[in-house]
């Protein structure tokens, strides 16, 4: 079984390799159905679109919300094809992440604050219990 880091490797190398062979301005589905074929050529196992409910007391609501990509049951993938990100982005992450029950490594976060330049250059990282199974 890989590791996270292995996966999460393999995840940022396809991506680049997407981006040089396409380069921007595609839709999220163009990108989000390159990667699940290459990371399939790379032996990782890629899920698209899974269900996530909301779980409030004893109901579950399928609200419609949806992980973008789930690979090896490890990392969650929210492809946005945007010029910037922006704090909803971040903040639909983190949602999907409480949700789906995985846990976070705290001290790995940057997230985007105002929009001064070190906002602009500032990226999210996240680092999953890849223990934690989706409900």
């Amino acid at each position: 079984m890989r590791t996270i880091e292995e996966v999460a490797t393999e995840i940022v190398d396809s991506c680049f390799q997407i981006h040089q062979a396409l380069g921007p301005g595609l839709l999220e589905s163009a990108y989000e159905a390159c990667l699940e074929y290459e990371f399939q050529k790379r032996g990782l196992t890629v899920e698209r679109q899974v269900p996530q409910p909301v779980i409030y007391g004893e109901i579950t609501i399928d609200a419609g919300y949806r992980i973008d990509l789930l690979v090896n049951g490890m990392i969650i993938i929210e492809l946005k094809a945007v010029e910037q990100l922006i704090l909803i982005h971040t903040a639909q992450l983190l949602t999907y992440l409480k949700l789906s029950g995985k846990t976070l490594d705290f001290s790995s976060i940057s997230t985007p604050r105002s929009s001064s330049k070190a906002s602009r250059e500032s990226s999210t990282t996240t680092t999953l219990n890849p223990k934690t199974p989706l409900p």
